[in-house]
């Protein structure tokens, strides 16, 4: 059993938020405007790196971490598998 560290959350920007914004169904349509709420929040967010890096580290495969969505992320990985 791995113990992560997750006292970064604490700090996170979006800890007031209503989570269901960082989970939109589409990136399209009206989710397209859902999804720059989100990251918008995360641009001003003082943790957005090890946001990314949990949800990289993680495999987290929905919503928005670190200010990426998952086809995001999908591609960091995809990068860096390459690499």
């Amino acid at each position: 059993m791995r113990i992560v560290n997750i006292d970064w959350q604490h700090r996170a920007a979006c800890r007031d938020e209503d989570p269901e914004l960082f989970f939109p169904v589409s990136e399209l349509g009206p989710g397209a405007r859902q999804v720059a709420r989100a990251k918008a929040v995360c641009a001003r967010c003082p943790v957005r790196a090890e946001c990314l890096a949990y949800a990289l580290e993680y495999g987290l495969d929905h919503g928005i971490f670190g200010g990426l969505t998952e086809r995001e992320r999908r591609r960091v990985r995809r990068r860096h598998n390459v690499a």
